[in-house]
């Protein structure tokens, strides 16, 4: 399978994370990707950055950024979910300076819910059209309802990941490979299209899917679901 892009990764900004945003994308490039996205942590996250950071972000030229590593280039952000309502942690006029955003579940920002909880907060968060992807669905901290989530992930136009970091042996998301065979086997049954992340907090995670691709493998998941293969198919499903 091609392995092109890589559009979650946290700088400095982030605040618990080791390298700029020109270390990240050179690493991207080294790492043979032809697309980077940076996605620093929304300020809802302990020691992140200001809301202003993100507001700015329109005056991030990615074209000299991506013309001087040699790749294209996005600036995103990894948002935070708030409630069971989906509230996030950036309002319009940041989300409107991004190109893209990931919403995610974290124990610093909202506490495990029931089942039936956590689903509707995801699930309500996929309704926001700023959010393109669900960062890290199959944490078990955060049971979910995965056959309700791929359904309405495919519904919404919504990206579930397979982040790379919850797949490590000594990672802080144990136990998400095998929730990651149950969500993986709900969206072949609803032709839910999925994204591989690395969530690299520094260069050298950096296109590190290696986890992603072997929970993949496990589940037999067809290539066709997976948008890693063409940057293209990245920027046409944004589009869309």
């Amino acid at each position: 399978m091609n392995d092109l892009l890589d559009v979650h990764m946290h700088t400095l900004a982030s605040g618990h994370a080791y390298n700029t945003i020109r270390e990240m994308l050179f690493a991207g490039k080294k790492h043979g990707l032809q697309l980077v996205g940076i996605s620093d942590h929304a300020p809802a996250m302990p020691g992140s950055t200001h809301k202003f950071y993100f507001e700015n972000m329109r005056i991030f030229n990615r074209q000299v950024y991506g013309a001087e590593a040699g790749l294209e280039v996005m600036m995103g952000a990894e948002l935070n979910i708030l409630n069971e309502t989906g509230k996030v942690d950036l309002e319009e006029k940041a989300l409107k300076s991004l190109d893209y955003a990931i919403a995610s579940l974290h124990s610093q920002c909202i506490q495990p819910g029931s089942k039936l909880e956590n689903t509707t907060a995801v699930i309500s968060a996929m309704a926001n059209p700023y959010v393109k992807i669900i960062g890290h669905p199959d944490n078990p901290t955060y049971p979910v309802d995965f056959d309700a989530l791929a359904k309405a992930a495919k519904e919404n136009h919504v990206l579930l990941e397979c982040n790379n970091s919850s797949y490590r042996s000594h990672g802080s998301r144990a136990g998400s490979r095998e929730t990651a065979q149950v969500m993986l086997a709900a969206c072949k049954r609803y032709g839910t299209h999925i994204i591989m992340g690395s969530d690299a907090h520094i260069d050298l995670d950096v296109g590190n899917h290696t986890g992603s691709l072997e929970v993949l493998a496990q589940a037999d998941f067809p290539e066709e679901l997976v948008i890693n293969t063409s940057p293209e198919k990245f920027k046409t499903w944004l589009r869309e």
